[in-house]
């Protein structure tokens, strides 16, 4: 008796991950969930340098910035509630310090265009199709930073404007690394406070814009989806795979989604070298009830020897 639709997927032919693979990840806070995967298992990885980003406007407005090298002014931010904000950027990067944020948008723009020029991978999880524009400057924010509502209209991008975005960020980083794969995906996270309608008419804009691009006749084996949200919603279709805001997916799900994205997206060798990385990881949470005993000694003579292995053969991985 089979007790689960199970979407079938297929192992990807061209462009697959290993450790030599540097890889950008953006969007919302899905791609923080499969972020932290690639930093456990030590991915060359950059994660949402400016926070999350729940829309494609922000994320191209980003990448953007990141390829101009934009130096960000006083004149882009603003004071409220006893810190200091940008509109391109998550309240991660707010700071009670004037100058210590400038700083940092600067240092993380500059971190992002040098990533850029060398990524392998960008994969882009859309979380909305949901965007808000500030009326006072007429320009689309990442984050509203609890701005009141009636300065910002809300509206809901159309499946040609996202597609627009989407063509617009492949064009823009091809412009300085032809030699990134894109791969784009929807957080399984539910925009409840949209609407319930709301938020399935704002993820099948989403999927029908990001299909329209890779579809278009004109894309490439560099551009391809990943079906997390549908895994989610078809594959584990119970409220037990998710948090107790009945919204997000749990550690469960998260791990499960991770594992299906690892069986078409990994290469079969780096997994064999994961499954060591991952015994190692396991081996430094040990916490042992005597730390001085001989055989905790020889644990750990043997957790170094596991670490030296791995850290010789790829140079960018230390523990």
């Amino acid at each position: 008796m089979n007790l689960q639709t199970k979407i079938p997927l297929k192992t990807q032919q061209f462009n697959q991950i290993d450790y030599n693979s540097k890889v950008l990840l953006l969007g919302s806070c899905f791609s923080e969930n499969i972020g932290e995967k690639f930093a456990y298992f030590k991915f060359q990885k950059l994660q949402n340098p400016f926070g999350i980003l729940f829309h494609p406007l922000a994320i191209e407005t980003l990448i953007t910035n990141a390829i101009n090298e934009k130096s960000y002014t006083k004149d882009a931010i603003f004071f409220h509630n006893e810190q200091w904000h940008c509109y391109d950027a998550h309240s991660r990067l707010s700071n009670a310090s004037q100058d210590q944020l400038l700083q940092d948008l600067n240092a993380t723009i500059t971190k992002t265009h040098q990533f850029l020029k060398d990524a392998s991978h960008v994969v882009i999880t859309m979380g909305t199709a949901w965007a808000y524009r500030f009326i006072e400057t007429d320009t689309y924010v990442a984050n509203c930073h609890k701005i009141p509502q009636k300065k910002f209209l809300k509206e809901l991008l159309s499946v040609d404007e996202i597609a627009a975005s989407l063509n617009a960020i492949i064009s823009l980083v091809k412009s300085v690394n032809s030699k990134a794969s894109f791969l784009f995906t929807v957080s399984p996270v539910r925009h409840i406070k949209d609407g319930f309608v709301e938020n399935t008419q704002s993820k099948s804009h989403l999927i029908t814009a990001i299909h329209s691009v890779i579809n278009d006749g004109s894309s490439s084996a560099s551009e391809a989806y990943f079906p997390s949200y549908e895994i989610m919603m078809d594959e584990l279709r119970d409220y037990r795979f998710y948090t107790e805001d009945m919204l997000h997916p749990n550690i469960t799900a998260v791990n499960y989604i991770w594992e299906r994205f690892v069986a078409v997206w990994i290469l079969e060798d780096t997994q064999n070298t994961m499954k060591a990385i991952e015994e190692i990881q396991k081996g430094l949470a040990h916490r042992p009830f005597n730390p001085n005993s001989e055989a905790h000694q020889v644990f750990l003579n043997r957790l170094d020897d596991k670490k030296t292995g791995i850290e010789s053969k790829f140079s960018h991985i230390t523990f």
